[in-house]
């Protein structure tokens, strides 16, 4: 049951009622944007809402217990606070949402509708669709670990321990030539082995992209030049010129974190768990019997 105050009761018991929708967005990085589907900005909860935002959102559904509650946002990418590129580099993904009903003539009389974070987002021509997942959502999150060969963990978390920024584990470079979205050709990237970055994280620094995280797929070198391509399309044009920094890559392998990161005393996977293949074995004459170990 909500919380309603008395004066905003008052209101909706007149019957002829001047209500309207806020939202309340609050990033992961700290910051706060405000919309509404009022024709003026409403100063909601201490946060400025935009007017005229293109903002929407479809019926919400509500339960008692721990069921978890849904609902979907939908608004345009016109709006000053929310660009095509925040949302193509994830900026949003994650973020706290307060959904209000509000009085726009006193908008201190509000009711608290929903409260949760954005799910799954995703864009269309000119506009974004974002899905709102209630408080309850963490509760259909797994807890625990995978039993794994490999390692679960993402490379320089904090159970992984590694400094991805360690000397020889990045550089920063400048594209020389770029083949669409997803190929770059860099120059003076020297003293790295074959295939150093593969898997490893590309970062724009400039360039219309900046700010966008990208995976590498292939890393090899032509001559004297490095070239890198990406799992998916930058969202604009690389340009010559552009700078980006990029981070060595782990395949998660036990012997690539101990050879490569030395750092296997923070290895989080099982390398010596048995397969299926060993749980219907069988012996075979003039096979190699001596009990000893299967591991090499």
């Amino acid at each position: 049951m909500r919380d309603i105050d008395a004066g905003f009761q008052a209101h909706l018991d007149t019957g002829a009622t001047t209500l309207s929708r806020a939202w309340v967005v609050r990033r992961r990085d700290g910051l706060v944007f405000g919309f509404t589907d009022h024709d003026k900005a409403l100063e909601v909860d201490g946060v400025t809402c935009e007017a005229a935002s293109g903002m929407d959102a479809s019926a919400l559904e509500s339960s008692t217990g721990l069921s978890v509650d849904n609902a979907q946002a939908v608004g345009a990418l016109s709006s000053a606070g929310i660009t095509d590129l925040d949302v193509e580099t994830g900026k949003f993904d994650g973020a706290e949402v307060w959904h209000w009903v509000v009085n726009w003539q006193d908008s201190a009389q509000k009711v608290l509708q929903f409260r949760g974070s954005f799910g799954e987002i995703r864009r269309g021509a000119g506009a974004f669709e974002a899905e709102l997942r209630g408080l309850s959502e963490v509760l259909n999150r797994p807890v625990g670990r995978s039993y794994l060969r490999q390692c679960d963990r993402v490379l320089g978390d904090g159970k992984c321990g590694f400094d991805i920024n360690a000397v020889g584990f990045v550089v920063e470079a400048v594209v020389d030539v770029s083949s669409g979205r997803r190929v770059v050709e860099l120059k003076n990237i020297t003293g790295f082995a074959e295939e150093w970055f593969l898997g490893g994280a590309v970062t724009w620094l400039t360039g219309a992209n900046a700010g966008a995280v990208g995976l590498v797929r292939v890393d090899e070198t032509r001559g004297n030049l490095r070239v890198v391509e990406l799992w998916q399309e930058t969202h604009f044009a690389i340009e010559s010129g552009d700078m980006l920094r990029i981070h060595a890559g782990c395949d998660k392998a036990d012997f690539t974190c101990r050879d490569k990161f030395s750092n296997f005393a923070n290895f989080r996977g099982f390398p010596h768990m048995p397969g299926e293949d060993w749980s219907v074995s069988y012996p075979i004459a003039g096979g190699d019997l001596d009990g000893g170990s299967l591991v090499s």
